[in-house]
């Protein structure tokens, strides 16, 4: 089976639980360390599908590998491979797919609540839940690209996910664990700081009943990850 390809940016915003996923459905994947000098492949020929995480970097900085990243992901489109992304995965999905990325008025840091759009859709890729507890890291935020599916949404972001067909993009990050939730907290200490309002959590705040809120994310990433994969082309 050929692989997936699983795009990181940063150093410490890797699969996480999505890898330990994958290894037990016995999926081989690849990860590609942009972050790293890793270059973006020329060709999806070699992959089974296509996994972008997240980045503290914005899809409209002029960056050498976005362009490529993007004509990837329309490759992928046009090929029928299904695509994935997570925070700056999923805004660089919707600038591909037509949509656009902007800076937003209001940053959404640590744990906060996001409401499952009232469509058969929303339902297949999150459940029956009407309101679901992930994790947040943003800054910016995405538009729907034509003909997306709307998803889900928060207090203080709209557009929270979509998707189109095969594809699905998120504007949180489903792939947390708790190593990841305790980095996070300690290195972006300073972006905690400067934040203001309610959707930004004190690190110290995103750190309780960690083990309870992991566990519950990962029970709803499993679901949602065991339908992107019923999409892969083996």
């Amino acid at each position: 089976m050929k692989p997936v390809a699983i795009f990181r940016s940063s150093p410490i915003e890797g699969p996480g639980y999505l890898s330990e996923f994958l290894e037990g459905q016995g999926i081989p994947w690849q990860l590609i360390r942009i972050d790293s000098g890793d270059e973006i492949p020329s060709s999806i020929s070699p992959f089974s599908g296509l996994v972008f995480m997240g980045g503290p970097m914005s899809v409209n900085d002029d960056l050498p590998w976005i362009d490529p990243a993007i004509k990837l992901i329309r490759d992928a489109d046009r090929a029928g491979l299904p695509v994935m992304g997570h925070c700056l995965g999923g805004q660089l999905m919707s600038k591909a797919f037509g949509g656009s990325v902007a800076r937003s008025d209001t940053k959404e840091f640590g744990w906060g609540e996001v409401s499952r759009s009232d469509n058969n859709t929303a339902r297949e890729w999150f459940g029956d839940r009407s309101v679901i507890d992930v994790f947040h890291w943003h800054g910016e935020f995405f538009t729907l690209p034509e003909g997306a599916a709307h998803l889900l949404s928060s207090r203080y972001c709209q557009n929270q996910a979509f998707s189109m067909g095969k594809h699905l993009a998120m504007q949180f990050h489903i792939e947390m664990t708790q190593e990841m939730v305790m980095i996070w907290s300690e290195m972006g200490s300073g972006e905690v700081v400067d934040g203001v309002g309610p959707p930004v959590q004190s690190s110290q705040a995103m750190r309780m009943d960690l083990v309870k809120r992991v566990s519950t994310l990962n029970r709803i990433a499993q679901g949602v990850y065991q339908k992107w994969i019923s999409g892969l082309v083996l």
